[in-house]
């Protein structure tokens, strides 16, 4: 069936690096569009990054994070670099298609401690 599965979360030091993966199976995977979105106990989830024909990101991680994706592999990354406490929160994988329900992931943690 559909799934979205992110791996990569971890414990790292502030400027640190992490690369998050969300390999995508039971759709087509090249015709959405995928973001990275992260959330935090009791805050909304935020939009991070998202990639279809270009890329857009929250100016929070813009020049420290970047998205891209392998349609081959039908894989979306997220490399995010310089982390920050703030950083902290479970990154979900999201993939979107116009008129197609919106698929998720179940997340993976990140946390940024020194």
């Amino acid at each position: 069936q559909v799934q979205l599965v992110e791996s990569g979360g971890g414990l790292v030091h502030p400027g640190g690096s992490l690369r998050l993966s969300c390999a995508a199976s039971g759709f087509t995977f090249s015709r959405y569009a995928m973001s990275w979105y992260r959330q935090t106990p009791g805050k909304e989830r935020e939009l991070v990054a998202t990639i279809s024909d270009t890329t857009t990101y929250a100016n929070s991680v813009k020049g420290r994070f970047t998205i891209s994706r392998d349609n081959a592999k039908n894989t979306v990354y997220l490399q995010m670099n310089s982390l920050k406490p703030e950083d902290t929160a479970v990154y979900y994988c999201h993939a979107h298609r116009p008129l197609y329900v919106d698929k998720w992931g179940q997340g993976t943690q990140v946390t940024v401690s020194s």
